[in-house]
Order: structure tokens, then C-alpha cells, then sequence
């Protein structure tokens, strides 16, 4: 059975379609056997993934970011059971934080040699509320500026991520919380809560000391403060040197729990999962996933 490549058309704000041809030539020079489909709508590589895995292809490949990654690996999950994969990866998103967290090539003939080889790496993968996350969950601020930066059509990258913080900021949005993790508990105001499995989320390294293979999740919580404190965290993030701020507090845990008195977004690998939740249960799933890797 051939490999079933899934192309994210979206990814990359239409990239990944663009350079399809140069994906396909580089599988074939690899002397990768696949089968590929583009996906037509959100949510679609997901269907995709699942078909694929009760049709017995194997492995999945994957050519878009890290949103089409979570569609994936959640559509894999509905076939699979324990671990899910192998996956292999062309990183075409806008930020490719999962793909360069973990260690895998930009390079498409270096992507499409490691899918050739057949070596996998095992990782850690994260659940919320039943939807599974192999990068960074969070609410409050961070998915705020999710939705800030969609409608920035007219940027890429990290600026854009960038110019949403800082729009999000001026506002200096806070939520009333209660977060409960292994073997502790905070209650108070606050102006965001990341659950990363990786360091880096949209550029910022939110989590800068989560590992994706250790079995625990990182997750990194700030008292609610004034836009002016906010703008001063703002370029600490973009290093992961926010953490050692009064007001910033990193926990490592297997389960947190939050609940808010105000709704909040809340999102997974950088797409929304619902703009309004008031509670918001993790989880880790050690070894869930499996990706191609050099």
C-alpha cells in the first residue's frame, strides 16, 4: 500500500498548493510510492487522515503547517488506537513550530529521504477537552491573538503574529481563573494560560523548557496586569525569557485543570477550537505519536 499524501491548501496562506509540484518531485526522486488529495475545506484534512488509515494507507504525509498536523493526528486517532502514525512532514505552514521543535527538515529533498528511511520518532501529544494537540494549547491571550492574527490576511510569519500581540495587548484583556494541576492550585486574575509540548508556539517560545518526549505537559500562567507590563513580557516571549518575571509562574504536570468566570477562546496548534469556553481539561498522552523523522 502507498503513502497517502495530504496536502493542506490553506496552509501557508495557499502555499502549500503552490508548491505542491515541488513536494511531488521530491517524493518521486526519493522513490516514495503515494497517493496524494488536497484538502477543500478546514477540517478536511482530518477526514482525510481518517479515510486514509481505515483504507490501510501507510504512512500518512502530511504538507501544509501546524494546524494541518492537528487535523491530521486527530483524524488518525479515530482509526488508530494507542499510537498513531507514522507521520511524515513538508512544512508549509506559516510558522512550522512543531516540525521545527521536533527536529525535521524544511529541506524537501531531506523531508522526503527521512520518509524514504522509514525511522520514526516517538513523541508526547497533549488533549484537551477530547481534541488532541501535538504542539501548544491555550486560553486568554495567546488564542485572542489567533483571532487578531486571521484577520491580518495580508501578513506572514511571525511579523504576524507580532502585530496581533501587540493589537491584543492595547487592550489588556484579564480572566477571572482557577487552575488545578497535579499537586497544586492557583486562584486569581489572570492574562493567559500555555500548555506547550513543545518550546515554540507562533514564533514565541511560550514553554521554553517543554520537552515533546518527556511524558509532561509545560504549561506557563500570568497574573492579570496593565498593557504597559504586558508590552514589556512581550519581547521577553519572543526569547522565553518571560518566565523569569514575578508575575509569570512555569508548572510541569501530567493534568490541569481551568475554569474562568468569563469565557475565553481557546486553541489548539495555533486553531481555534471555540471562543467561548469557561473550562478546559489537559492532559498528556505519552507516546502518542509517531513521525518520520532523519
Amino acid at each position: 500500500m502507498p503513502a497517502k499524501l495530504i496536502v493542506s491548501a490553506y496552509s501557508g496562506r495557499w502555499l502549500a498548493r503552490e508548491r505542491l509540484p515541488e513536494v511531488r518531485a521530491a517524493l518521486d526522486a526519493a522513490g516514495v510510492e503515494y497517493d496524494p488529495v488536497v484538502s477543500e475545506r478546514s477540517r478536511h484534512c482530518e477526514t482525510l487522515a481518517a479515510e486514509a488509515a481505515r483504507a490501510g494507507f501507510s504512512p500518512i504525509i502530511v504538507a501544509g503547517g501546524d494546524g494541518a498536523m492537528n487535523e491530521v493526528i486527530n483524524g488518525l486517532a479515530q482509526v488508530q488506537s494507542g499510537t498513531v502514525g507514522p507521520v511524515g512532514v513538508f512544512p508549509l505552514g506559516t510558522a512550522n513550530d512543531f516540525a521545527d521543535m521536533i527536529g525535521l527538515p524544511r529541506d524537501f529533498g531531506e523531508a522526503a529521504r527521512a520518509i524514504k528511511a522509514g525511522k520514526t520518532k516517538t513523541v508526547d501529544v497533549g488533549r484537551v477537552n477530547g481534541r488532541y494537540f501535538d504542539n501548544n494549547s491555550a486560553i486568554g491571550l495567546e488564542p485572542t491573538v489567533t483571532l487578531q492574527s486571521n484577520r491580518l490576511t495580508w501578513l506572514r510569519g511571525t511579523i504576524r503574529y507580532l502585530v496581533s500581540a501587540v493589537m491584543v495587548v492595547m487592550r489588556a484583556p484579564k480572566w477571572d481563573a482557577k487552575l488545578e494541576w497535579d499537586d497544586g492550585r492557583y486562584e486569581g486574575s489572570i492574562a493567559l494560560v500555555t500548555v506547550g509540548n513543545t518550546r515554540r508556539t507562533g514564533g514565541f517560545f511560550m514553554t521554553p523548557e517543554a520537552i515533546p518526549d518527556d511524558g509532561f505537559l509545560d504549561f506557563v500562567y500570568a497574573s492579570g496586569m496593565g498593557k504597559r507590563r504586558l508590552f514589556q513580557l512581550l519581547p521577553m516571549a519572543l526569547k522565553g525569557t518571560h518566565v523569569n518575571e514575578p508575575e509569570v509562574k512555569m508548572i510541569r504536570c501530567r493534568r490541569l485543570s481551568i475554569r474562568t468566570a468569563q469565557p475565553t477562546p481557546l486553541h489548539t496548534d495555533g486553531e481555534i477550537l471555540s471562543e467561548t469556553v469557561t473550562e478546559a481539561q489537559y492532559e498528556i498522552m505519552p507516546g502518542k505519536l509517531q513521525v518520520l523523522a532523519p
